[in-house]
């Protein structure tokens, strides 16, 4: 005798599984969700092997979704520049709970940690990203400036001439450099390249003291000689 019932869907269905129903997300949990992904693949992947399908997959939806959020591939792609040195800078400068000694150190730590992580990243970012792109040299001074108002902020002198301006912003420099040199060859264990960072920068600002003193004392002409 027939069953009068109907066979479920489950059975059925040609494939027997199903995909998993996709998340719906708020505007601002996607976007965070495709910058928090883009981080990942742009960190291990240089822009060229990144695709926006490969995104559009890995986040489970669909290339017009993605580009209802970021209209090019180099729109993510400069999206996630941003937020990476946003994220740098932050790690970095949250060490105002930590006593005044070791808190260059602490601040230092966090960024070679973060460095050290997001390396192809960080290079992106410090190299200039694809090619000269002026966006990306506009986050990157924009870092640089972000950095350089908390050491002149900071710095343990009463004036700052212009000299120490210079001379940060050189220091600045330096530790993106031997950044970079870092990632590629790991000749320094990441205290040790630390420590180096830090025992520079006071000698960095006690020359500066001493050039801008002199450049001040000679803006001043010599002085006048009693008749």
């Amino acid at each position: 005798m027939l069953s009068s019932r109907r066979p479920s869907r489950a059975a059925t269905s040609p494939r027997g599984d199903s995909k998993p129903p996709r998340q719906r997300l708020d505007l601002d949990a996607r976007r965070a969700q495709l910058l928090a992904l883009g981080l990942d693949l742009f960190s291990h992947r240089a822009y060229d092997d990144v695709s926006i399908d490969e995104v559009a997959q890995t986040a489970s939806i669909s290339k017009g979704l993605l580009y209802h959020y970021f209209p090019t591939k180099r729109d993510f792609y400069i999206a996630v520049i941003r937020e990476a040195a946003r994220e740098l800078v932050e790690r970095s400068l949250a060490v105002d709970d930590v006593p005044e000694p070791e808190r260059l150190r602490t601040g230092l730590d966090a960024y070679l940690a973060y460095v050290e992580r997001q390396g192809i990243t960080y290079a992106a970012i410090f190299r200039g990203g694809i090619g000269s792109d002026a966006e990306v040299l506009a986050i990157i001074e924009e870092t640089r400036s972000r950095f350089l108002e908390k050491l002149l902020a900071e710095a343990p002198v009463a004036e700052r001439p212009p000299a120490l301006r210079m001379a940060l912003r050189g220091w600045i420099g330096f530790v993106e450099a031997t950044s970079l040199d870092w990632i590629e060859r790991h000749e320094l264990d990441r205290t040790s390249l630390r420590d180096l960072l830090a025992d520079l920068l006071p000698e960095v600002v006690r020359l500066a003291m001493v050039h801008g003193s002199a450049e001040s004392a000679g803006a001043a002409g010599p002085a006048e000689t009693p008749a």
